[in-house]
């Protein structure tokens, strides 16, 4: 633990106490900001007191030491009087805090707590600033920050991710927009969020800064580096489409050329693409997962398949424009992208009966992971978020298509994204909303699908004609 005490911060930290703990919450003292959000399966995740506006990251990276230097600019608003609040960091060392322009007394505690105190506290409902500096080796977490082949880095992790490379309100609720400014040797490219907006020659080394202009959950937001080739494309719209292909991914360049139809064929379903810009970054790493990063997916290595792609863009509508609120409703998330990418697909672009793709999927759950059949993707639970959501998800989305029929799904899928834009849902409100569309009561069918831990009964397995 490293604390720094300065002379300009004394007298307001007589004034707010001891520094609250990631143990304490809700905190004792209400002008603190509480260290956690409560969300049912990471409580101590998000902090409370303020909404962050804008992350400004300049990051300097040396690919042969990994050392990571990083000196994150963080504008937010106060919701509350604070005179003590925290951010999620598992980050390098800690070098200096300061808070609109006043050094500040901060402590890292708990698994992921940097409390800071301000010298003069926070008044509730207005802007303040906050500057953080820190430096040191980042290691590789299977957490979300990976070592490439080639001798770069990258970052892809779900749920965390974010506090491993800078300090940040790390919740769903609190989605913020971003800069980031990625300093690196001049052999290295850089790939992050949304627009390239400069590339700063300093040197032997280069600034590449990237801009998400769409307020963007944190465990979305991305850095690569390596040496990357490049596909740009755009949409008819003229919306630029970046890809980069790390070392020996080259041959994905296929899979990408056919982006600008993707985003057609979502639009299509869900409407309007939210986002200013697209692509996809292919890293060789055969990490567990690829990830909806906002605006251009980060893939694994393994990726090589189109319903890949096709899944990870899916996720820029359900999840990233419209994002959850708790880690509990993933299945908003995850459900969809899995049906989209395996049901309506094949059905609408390649001519394939979704009935009969049904009944395939739901003998191989049977047969290949029953397991699966024990965990409601509903409440999968802390841990197993991403399990059954892959395979008893898309089931029980094309079930309760069956059940309610085309018009009434397709029309209500599409109407409730749109209506979240930029926003957070939950799964009982869908559950709600749809309930509403179709005019029938579906509590026992919703309950048997998504909160049960057995195998639905028949006549919720097989509604309409999928029995037959």
């Amino acid at each position: 633990m490293t604390t720094r005490y300065l002379s300009v911060a004394v007298a307001a930290a007589l004034l707010c106490g001891p520094i609250a703990t990631a143990g304490a919450e809700p905190p004792a003292n209400p002008t603190v900001g509480s260290p956690g959000l409560g969300d049912p399966y990471y409580p101590m995740d998000g902090n409370g007191g303020y909404n962050v506006d804008n992350y400004d990251l300049a990051i300097d990276y040396e690919p042969s030491t990994h050392v990571l230097t990083g000196r994150a600019t963080i504008s937010a608003k106060a919701t509350q009087l604070l005179s003590a609040f925290n951010f999620d960091y598992q980050g390098p060392e800690v070098t200096g805090v300061s808070v609109n322009g006043l050094p500040a007394r901060f402590d890292r505690n708990g698994e992921h707590e940097l409390t800071i105190v301000p010298a003069l506290p926070v008044l509730p409902l207005l802007p303040f600033t906050v500057v953080v500096d820190y430096s040191g080796e980042r290691t590789e977490s299977d957490q979300g920050f990976y070592y490439t082949p080639s001798g770069g880095a990258f970052v892809s992790g779900q749920p965390h991710g974010a506090p491993l490379w800078y300090p940040v309100n790390d919740t769903p609720l609190d989605k913020a927009t971003y800069t980031i400014r990625t300093t690196v040797p001049r052999e290295w490219d850089v790939v992050a969020n949304g627009v390239r907006t400069q590339d700063e020659p300093k040197g032997d080394r280069h600034t590449v800064t990237w801009r998400m202009n769409t307020p963007m959950i944190s465990y979305l937001s991305t850095i690569a580096i390596d040496h990357f080739t490049y596909l740009n494309q755009q949409r008819a719209n003229g919306t630029p489409l970046i890809s980069a292909f790390a070392p020996g991914m080259e041959d994905r360049e296929g899979l990408e050329r056919r982006l600008p139809e993707i985003l057609d064929f979502l639009e299509s379903l869900y409407g309007p693409y939210a986002f200013e810009a697209g692509g996809g970054t292919y890293m060789s790493n055969d990490i567990e997962f690829s990830l909806e990063t906002q605006s251009r997916p980060i893939y694994a290595g393994w990726a090589k398949k189109l319903n890949v792609v096709v899944h990870e863009n899916t996720h820029q509508w359900w999840g990233d424009s419209m994002s959850i609120t708790h880690w509990s409703d993933i299945c908003m998330n995850e459900c969809f992208a899995s049906y989209t990418a395996d049901f309506l697909w094949p059905e609408r672009q390649e001519g394939a009966n979704p009935d009969d793709i049904y009944r395939t999927a739901l003998n191989k759950l049977d047969t290949k992971r029953p397991e699966h059949w024990q965990i409601p993707p509903g409440n999968p639970g802390a841990g197993k978020e991403f399990t059954s959501v892959y395979d008893r998800g898309p089931l029980f989305l094309h079930a309760l298509r069956r059940t309610i029929g085309d018009e009434v799904f397709f029309a209500a899928i599409r109407d409730w994204v749109q209506g979240h834009r930029y926003a957070n849902n939950t799964l009982p409100d869908f559950e709600h909303f749809i309930e509403q569309r179709s005019g029938h009561n579906l509590a026992d069918f919703f309950d048997a699908w998504l909160m049960q831990p057995t195998r639905p009964a028949d006549q919720y397995l097989y509604p309409g004609n999928l029995g037959s």
